[in-house]
């Protein structure tokens, strides 16, 4: 069974008819209330024009930041359909600082074919997260059909992601729910080999059902970030201050047994007695961190074998920084990283990367181009990865 998307269905379905379009427009915004990073956005727009080229009339719903079930001025999505208008022109975009109700209903059967029309965050109403039947009934009848295009928010049964999906068919996949769904699921489960994956980040608890469902397709495992540091706890070397799980040492130990040569760790670390003393920063091996330092990246030794892994994989898979890659020069393991990906994505190899903060060191870096898939969801692509069943994708027409 295949989730059904928009592809599938017929322009009679789509010419004036009222589109309802799930998206993630979850962005940051900076001190002044304007979006800082677009990337969300603009993943949505292949979506959003191939409805309005249709002759749908768009209708989106997104939820910013976490308002508590009640209005709050800094989570208006207002500056955020200041910035989707800017990316659609000439098309009409219009944004209604109501969601449901009648007023909004009335707003999408008015709207002209080819129009789109943004509606007020859906985290304003108090049912949402609760995935409230009668928040889900009001949130129905706001389209005449519905698209979930929000890969990131798919893991959450919330009332404009599942509950919506009761009252409301067709209900199918917008294309870039399609393109994640392709990558993270079809790509990984039948990889082209060398298969590598790339996990770093700062606790390996949060990673260790992406490790086991990833152990037995991988050719290698890199481990990298501070949660290296809980498996150098479980080899015996001395960690400092660096940011260690106790109650996972056991696991981890029982992890490096079972994964024997897939399992490639860190072979130096740059470390410092404090992660704001960068004057301080030096390299020492593994087995050579000592009491009160920390370790806050991979060193140049891990870089090189790290790196020749990347070169040697067909399909590279990465989630979580190498470092504390936000403050120079910890951010030398993850820059590296980013690079050899995009290097190898130029060679042939498929590179995907699980979003998070991989993905914002990937822009921070300018080489999204030079990538093939960069996912926009973060808590969705890892529950994804692990093999779990994300509720919005569920909900979906399948056939």
């Amino acid at each position: 069974m295949t989730t059904r998307t928009i592809r599938h269905l017929t322009a009679t379905e789509l010419r004036g008819r009222r589109a309802l379009v799930r998206v993630d427009f979850n962005v940051p915004l900076d001190d002044e209330g304007r979006v800082a990073d677009a990337t969300r956005i603009l993943a949505a727009l292949p979506t959003i024009t191939a409805l309005c080229d249709a002759g749908a009339k768009v209708v989106l719903l997104s939820h910013l930041g976490r308002p508590k079930g009640a209005p709050d001025a800094r989570y208006t999505l207002a500056p955020v359909a200041q910035r989707l208008a800017t990316a659609l022109s000439p098309r009409v975009v219009q944004f209604l600082p109501e969601t449901v109700g009648p007023t909004a209903v009335a707003a999408t059967h008015a709207m002209a074919a080819g129009s789109v029309l943004l509606l007020e965050n859906t985290r304003y109403l108090a049912g949402e997260e609760k995935n409230d039947s009668t928040l889900s009934k009001q949130i129905a009848e706001l389209g005449d059909l519905y698209v979930n295009d929000a890969f990131g928010a798919a893991h959450r049964a919330h009332a404009s992601t599942v509950g919506v999906t009761e009252y409301l068919r067709p209900a199918v996949a917008g294309l870039l729910m399609e393109r994640e769904l392709a990558f993270l699921g079809e790509t990984l489960e039948s990889p082209d080999h060398p298969f590598v994956a790339i996990l770093g980040g700062s606790k390996i608890s949060g990673k260790i059902d992406v490790i086991e469902a990833l152990l037995p397709k991988v050719e290698r495992l890199l481990i990298g970030g501070a949660m290296a540091c809980t498996f150098f706890r479980a080899m015996g070397f001395e960690t400092g201050n660096s940011l260690v799980e106790p109650d996972r040492v056991d696991m981890a130990r029982d992890l490096i047994a079972r994964a024997g040569k897939k399992l490639l760790l860190p072979l130096d670390a740059m470390v410092s007695p404090s992660m704001d003393d960068a004057s301080r920063a030096h390299v020492v091996s593994r087995e050579a961190i000592v009491s009160g330092e920390a370790m806050f990246d991979i060193g140049p030794e891990s870089i090189k074998l790290f790196s020749a892994e990347i070169e040697r994989a067909e399909t590279v898979l990465w989630n979580g920084p190498m470092g504390v890659f936000e403050k120079p020069p910890y951010d030398r393991g993850t820059r590296a990283v980013a690079d050899s990906l995009a290097h190898a994505t130029d060679r042939g190899a498929t590179t995907i990367v699980g979003g998070g903060d991989s993905a914002a060191a990937i822009a921070e870096a300018g080489l999204e181009s030079r990538l093939t898939h960069i996912s926009t969801g973060g808590g969705a692509s890892l529950e994804f990865l692990e093999g779990k069943v994300l509720p919005g994708v569920a909900a979906l027409d399948q056939g």
